[in-house]
């Protein structure tokens, strides 16, 4: 085949440009030499494993285990180094080779997580397909200085009127909810998320060590009040490693950070604390520390402090945004002077107290109003609540109190039988159906009803249908109040006589006033 000369050039112009690009390739695909610690186990047990050969391993450093498991650089011994992992390790054996990835253990952070169910390592536990975001986080970070801090002023609602009235939680606090099992702690937890709809808060729901049948329902609860739209759920159920339920509220705090840093609020709840304790002391028993109270190491108490330090009220300068730690703390026949909830009840700004007692009642939330306490109180609560819940709490306690003693005293003068009346209407008001949270609105309304005393004339069976009145007449009727009170505005006495004359009027309607029968005519 001949060519001619023009044919020709272009053939060698196209073969020059292929070399060209061929070299280029070469060149930026050109083999480096890179050096890379190799380890071996030599011990490999139930959540744990010892290591020899990783000289230069940093702590918390991500170990890589064959078959893509990962363990966390825990104990750095001269001769090894004691992991603890964070898969299963049926599939590993002493003699495996380990590497190092020479990062910290972190987790992803961002948007995409909204609305997902992910593990302590940003795993997508649902079907909701892979998780892509543009930013990793170290779980472990140090708290925010104090000059970096504001105080707590906003309230942060709970949609609960025991709390909201009586123990106000402010953005940014930390709150403690401790109690016996099945007293409804977790149930004030998911009604707290729920009441965040339209409030701007982005929810964290931490599960460490619970059966994977509570954590469905209240992943079931969150989508059924599509609270899931604002909510991330970040589970080590008490079927995972302990190494992994000792990182995720670590992870979870490190996802809630990300939106705090960027001017949001964000509201995490650890459920509970007593299990991740638990997981500490067996890795802890596991690598051989030495075991002090209740054979828990001895910084325990650490463990949980810089944990819940790094919630916090960000200055505007800082990005301006808040993360609320709520705690969950189970207790043992209603021991709160054991050795994990004194802990942490030191650490945390109050408690709410419920008592197994009140549940059994039926009195729901079961709230024990007289052992629970927020240490951050009326400033981080709306102003309308101080005129009308200001001696709710005092004057609930006394009642609590007064009760106690009269069922010894078979005579009452009518003062004391009156404040008994009164008080077993407050106890009726503050009851409350789970996931039914209620606006700030409609429960001052039917606060200022209950201490004006139009609920006295009722019996107490009929104070809750009452209550339903009153808080639909208000909304109702006078929409502008309630906004005002909504937007944190100080109640005046117009609003104030306007609640009031409006819940009358309502309750007068739906409870008439029963006239008093005329005398019979006397018989001749």
């Amino acid at each position: 085949m001949e060519l001619n000369g023009e044919t020709h050039d272009e053939l060698k112009q196209v073969l020059d440009g292929v070399l060209a690009a061929t070299d280029s390739a070469l060149e930026r695909h050109r083999a480096e030499l890179r050096l890379q610690e190799i380890g071996t186990a030599t011990y490999v047990g139930k959540g744990v494993a010892q290591v020899a050969g990783l000289p230069e391993v940093k702590s918390e450093e991500l170990i890589s285990f064959p078959g893509g498991l990962y363990g966390m650089a825990f104990n750095l011994d001269p001769a090894q180094v004691g992991v603890i992992l964070l898969d299963r390790s049926e599939d590993l054996a002493a003699g495996v080779e380990v590497t190092r990835t020479m990062r910290v253990l972190d987790v992803p952070v961002g948007t995409a997580l909204l609305g997902r169910v992910v593990d302590g390592l940003g795993r997508p536990l649902d079907d909701g397909g892979t998780i892509v975001t543009s930013e990793r986080r170290p779980v472990e970070r140090p708290a925010p200085p104090i000059m970096h801090r504001d105080p707590v002023i906003v309230p942060l609602q709970t949609g609960l009127k025991v709390v909201d009235a009586a123990i106000p939680i402010g953005r940014g606090q930390r709150e403690l909810i401790i109690g016996d099992r099945q007293t409804g702690k977790t149930a004030i937890a998911t009604d707290t998320i729920i009441n965040q709809a339209g409030k701007d808060v982005i929810c964290i729901y931490c599960a460490i060590g619970q059966r994977a049948a509570s954590v469905a329902k209240v992943i079931a609860d969150l989508r059924e009040h599509d609270a899931m739209d604002y909510s991330i759920v970040v589970n080590a159920g008490g079927e995972d490693p302990p190494g992994l339920q000792f990182i995720t509220p670590y992870a979870a705090t490190a996802i809630g950070e990300y939106f705090m840093e960027q001017g949001r609020d964000v509201l995490v709840i650890y459920d509970d604390l007593s299990n991740h304790a638990r997981a500490y002391r067996e890795l802890s028993l596991l690598l051989r520390r030495p075991p002090g109270r209740e054979a828990f190491p001895g910084d325990v108490f650490y463990i949980h402090s810089r944990l819940l330090e790094r919630s916090t009220h960000l200055r505007p300068e800082y990005g301006g945004g808040s993360l609320t730690a709520l705690p969950i703390v189970a207790t043992e026949a209603q021991n709160i002077s054991a050795y994990i909830p004194t802990n942490i009840i030191s650490i945390t700004d109050g408690q709410i107290y419920l008592s197994p007692d009140l549940f059994s009642k039926g009195i729901l939330p079961a709230v024990d109003v007289g052992r629970s306490v927020s240490r951050v109180g009326g400033k981080a609560q709306l102003p309308a609540y101080r005129l009308v819940a200001g001696d709710l709490r005092l004057s609930y306690s006394q009642f609590e109190a007064m009760e106690t003693f009269a069922r010894f005293s078979t005579q009452l003068d009518s003062a004391t039988q009156q404040m008994l009346d009164r008080g077993r209407r407050v106890r009726e008001v503050l009851k409350q159906n789970e996931a039914s949270p209620l606006s700030a609105a409609a429960q001052l309304a039917t606060l200022l009803a209950l201490n004006s005393g139009l609920y006295d004339r009722l019996e107490v069976d009929q104070v809750l249908e009452a209550e339903k009145v009153v808080i639909d007449s208000i909304l109702r009727e006078a929409p502008d109040v309630a906004s005002r009170i909504q937007a944190g505005q100080k109640m005046t006495d117009e609003d104030r006589n306007t609640i009031l004359v409006k819940a009358q009027t309502a309750l007068e309607a739906a409870f008439p006033v029963e006239s008093e029968s005329e005398p019979a005519a006397q018989t001749a």
